[in-house]
This record gives C-alpha cells, sequence and structure tokens, in this order.
C-alpha cells in the first residue's frame, strides 16, 4: 500500500465522516481487502483507521457543542453514535469532560486534525533484508481464525495467547517430533484476507515435506491438526533481533514505512509467516517472510 493510497484512504473517510463507514468500506475505495488495508494503515499511522474515525467524529462533535446550540441527543446521532448515553461515554474518554460540560464556555476540548501522511525516505542501510523463492510449501499446524482488528494492535495479546495456549497444553512438540532434530523449526503462518471477510487465520506449524514423518502427520490431521499450502512465491526476509514479539512489530513498521516506499515491492495476497528456528543465532528471535511483487 503506497503512500497515495493511505491518504487516499484518509481523504475517503474525511468525505464521509458524517456517513455510517468503517475501516471496511474505506478498503474498498481504494481497492484494498480489508485485512490488509486495516494491518498497513495501523502500522503506517499507529492507529487504525476505525480509530482515526471516531477520534475526527469526536473532535467535530465538540466543536460543534462549543459553537451552536446543538443538543447532546443531536450530536450522539449525528456523529454515528446509536443513544446518547453511548455518545456521552465515549465523549468523556476521549476529551476528559462531558458532552455538556463541553457546552460551557471555557470548557476545554481536545482538538484531532484531519491526517497528513509524510514519509521520509533516507539513504543508506535502511534495514537488512534478502529475497527468496520459494515454489509450493506445506505445513501442518494448528489453526485459528481472529477477527482482523487484532492485526497489528499493540495491545492485544491474542496471538501471543494462542501460543501459550498450545504451548501450555503441549500441541507443538508432537509437529516437532515429525522433524529430525536440526529441522524442527516453527513457523507462524498468517493467511492472507479475502474481500468482503472479516477474520485472517494464524497457524502454528512445522514443515510437511520428504523430512517429516508421514504416518505420524497423517495421525494428527486426525486429531484436529490443519493442513496449510503456500502457492510459489517470492518473499522478502528479514531478521527479526530482539527478545521478544515487539521486533516482530518494528520489522513490520520498518516494512510498510520503509522497504516498500524505497524498494517498489509490495506485499502480495499469499501467505506471510515468521520462521522460529530450533538453533537460531544470537538474538534472533524470528525471520519475518513477506510474499511480494514489483509494482
Amino acid at each position: 500500500m503506497s503512500v497515495e493510497l493511505i491518504q487516499q484512504a484518509v481523504c475517503y473517510m474525511e468525505e464521509h465522516i458524517y456517513d455510517d463507514i468503517t475501516y471496511v468500506e474505506t478498503a474498498k475505495s481504494v481497492r484494498m481487502s480489508g485485512y490488509d488495508f486495516h494491518r498497513t494503515f495501523r502500522f503506517v499511522t499507529g492507529m487504525t483507521a476505525n480509530e482515526y474515525i471516531r477520534n475526527r467524529r469526536l473532535a467535530l462533535a465538540a466543536q460543534e457543542l462549543q459553537a451552536t446550540d446543538l443538543s447532546v441527543t443531536e450530536a450522539a446521532y449525528k456523529y454515528g453514535y446509536r443513544t446518547p448515553e453511548s455518545f456521552s461515554k465515549a465523549f468523556s474518554k476521549f476529551h476528559g469532560s462531558t458532552p455538556k460540560q463541553a457546552k460551557q464556555k471555557g470548557a476545554q476540548i481536545r482538538l484531532f486534525n484531519p491526517l497528513v501522511i509524510k514519509i521520509t525516505m533516507e539513504g543508506g542501510s535502511m534495514m537488512d533484508y534478502r529475497m527468496e523463492h520459494r515454489e509450493r510449501q506445506k505445513f501442518i499446524a494448528l489453526v485459528r481464525e481472529f477477527p482482523n482488528e487484532v492485526a497489528g494492535d499493540d495491545n492485544d495479546h491474542s496471538i501471543p495467547d494462542f501460543w501459550s495456549e498450545c504451548g501450555r497444553k503441549n500441541r507443538v512438540e508432537p509437529m516437532q517430533s515429525l522433524r529430525p532434530e536440526g529441522k524442527r523449526d516453527v513457523y507462524g503462518l498468517c493467511s492472507p484476507m479475502k474481500d468482503a471477510e472479516t477474520h485472517f487465520r494464524y497457524g502454528i506449524g512445522v514443515m510437511l515435506d520428504g523430512d517429516t514423518d508421514e504416518e505420524g502427520a497423517a495421525r494428527l490431521l486426525e486429531d484436529g491438526y490443519t493442513l496449510w499450502e503456500t502457492e510459489p512465491a517470492d518473499y522478502a526476509v528479514f531478521s527479526c533481533i530482539g527478545t521478544d514479539g515487539d521486533c516482530l512489530g518494528e520489522t513490520w513498521e520498518k516494512f510498510f514505512k520503509e522497504f516498500v516506499p524505497q524498494t517498489g515491492y509490495v506485499q502480495t495476497d499469499g501467505s506471510d509467516y515468521e520462521i522460529y528456528f530450533e538453533n537460531g543465532r544470537n538474538n534472533l528471535f524470528c525471520e519475518l517472510w513477506v510474499p511480494v511483487k514489483k509494482k
């Protein structure tokens, strides 16, 4: 997703700020899937599109309440809230005062201006990466669906909790035991999202190839594990250096803010994945493999 497309999306939200829109409609306006738009917008701007819409509406509502005789009830419905109570709750959380208090002379309210996307591109060593091609790949995995909104949300722990749950229930080790020692790398698989879908799939798995115990894999598939396949693709590969998942989020942020604008590559709709190596080098949290193509 280019800087220009993000700015187009912002313009669309501003033009429809009083309409019943979400990030889904905004994504369609720039011809993107809801999932890809949500994640890209979040990494580039630091907020979700829905948060942007909500903050802009609450800022505009406060200005109108102060400047006109618009009632709190009228403001609630005008700015997309189903009840005055839900509007007052959101308003108070955002501004630190109630809508009624905001109408009083001298009341302090919060300003939230329209977003203007600016990305400064610098020369030199931006980030280390390499390009790899992979033919069709197969994995055996534990798979769960997650709402699009959790993608890139630093405050959401749904996927880390999924990892913890699988480890606690000893569901990862049976997959690793299908592989010979030295080849027991674990993959975090993330599906592309199709138009009109509200959820994406995330899987924890291992490679399914000639080194994998076929009979053991068949038993796991009967026990609720899932076969995951990827199509042939070119990948941009990044090393996530750190001790926890924060470095993975930082790498995704650099991918959208630096790698895409400077290289001319864009993410495709294939599965991206992380590789957690059995014998990884020091300080390597994982490798991030993102399917890409030239614009």
